[in-house]
């Protein structure tokens, strides 16, 4: 039987992600960190609620923006 990820929640994402950070990190940094988590988070809340697009049409809306 396969073993489940337990799912951690956003304090816990963070405290993790901060623990794997140098002593060194300024506050900009960490909070640039905590930022791509939070987006990585949305996105995978977004993708498992339907609001996704093909890659196709992902690339025929970048050639338009491209393109103005």
């Amino acid at each position: 039987m396969p073993s489940e990820t337990p799912v951690l929640t956003e304090k816990q994402i963070a405290t993790e992600a901060l623990g794997l950070m140098p002593e060194s990190a300024s506050l900009r940094q960490i909070s640039e960190e905590l930022a791509i988590l939070a987006a990585i988070r949305e996105g995978e809340a977004d993708a498992k609620a339907g609001r996704v697009v093909s890659h196709e049409e992902a690339m025929r809306r970048s050639a338009a923006w491209t393109l103005k």
